[in-house]
């Protein structure tokens, strides 16, 4: 019988920092529970403000990493510096396929964005990233749970938004750390909440986009869904047949370095 996830009742309001979570408390392998303050998610910290750095920094992280690539951090700016702080960049494909998407979306031309997007093409193509981040950014998310087992925690995640890449990489660690898809289902879909959503701005500099109907073709991209997940998992059952040969085979995770990814994230 599934267990249902562990919410924190509070968590802290960033004024620059889209997204940001604990996972401690997620139920894992044999009964553990993730332990609290060792794994975190979150969106870019670029924006973060004075009062966000030192919050980030009194969690005593050891490793942030940042699955933006070249074209995202061009467009948001590089992430705050943190004291004492190791910056992992590891790039992953953006499911929006980087600065020309995005200055499309932020021009809102209507004609162009309902041939990208419309009639069921954004979630269509939100969907065929997750199968494509899952079958060829294995190195990628195998050099993420080495360096987790070799204790670079506590570690915070985060891609743009902290919906789509960091989601897919935490995804992977809660299944190497024996967590049920229902359960990481349910912490991936938390990013639906109205304080977590990534703003987009427009190429004059405002938030968001005036049409109703900009913003429904939009949507898709800024949502987190069952579908999209589900969309992953598949994959890793079409492709390696059980979640444990994708971690053996697909990312070379030896069992001994799985304890040890356990033991240093996982707590009673």
């Amino acid at each position: 019988m599934t267990q249902t996830p562990h919410v924190p009742s509070t968590e802290p309001e960033l004024a620059g920092v889209r997204n940001f979570r604990d996972l401690g408390g997620l139920p894992a392998a044999g009964g553990r529970r993730v332990r609290p303050g060792v794994l975190f998610r979150s969106g870019h910290l670029a924006h973060a403000t004075e009062t966000d750095a030192e919050f980030l920094e009194s969690l005593g992280l050891h490793t942030v990493f940042d699955f933006r690539n070249a074209a995202d951090i061009a467009l948001e700016g590089p992430d705050v510096t943190l004291t004492g702080v190791r910056n992992v960049n590891i790039p992953l494909s953006d499911p929006a396929d980087g600065s020309e998407f995005w200055r499309m979306v932020r021009d809102g031309d209507l004609d162009v964005l309902r041939s990208v997007l419309g009639e069921g093409r954004a979630a269509g193509r939100m969907a065929d990233s997750y199968r494509v981040m899952i079958t060829t950014r294995t190195a990628e998310h195998s050099r993420v749970l080495h360096t987790l087992a070799d204790d670079s925690v506590p570690a915070l995640m985060h891609c743009a938004a902290g919906k789509d890449r960091a989601g897919l990489s935490i995804a992977v660690t809660l299944l190497a750390l024996g967590v049920e898809r229902e359960v990481i289902e349910a912490d991936y879909l938390e990013s639906n909440a109205p304080h977590r959503r990534y703003r987009v701005r427009r190429g004059d500099g405002t938030d968001g986009a005036a049409s109703p109907e900009v913003m429904e073709l939009l949507s898709p991209l800024f949502e987190a869904r069952a579908s999209y997940l589900d969309a992953a998992f598949a994959a890793i059952d079409e492709t390696w047949g059980t979640t444990e040969r994708y971690l053996s085979e697909g990312l070379g995770l030896a069992g001994s370095t799985r304890e040890r990814l356990q033991m240093r994230l996982l707590g009673q």
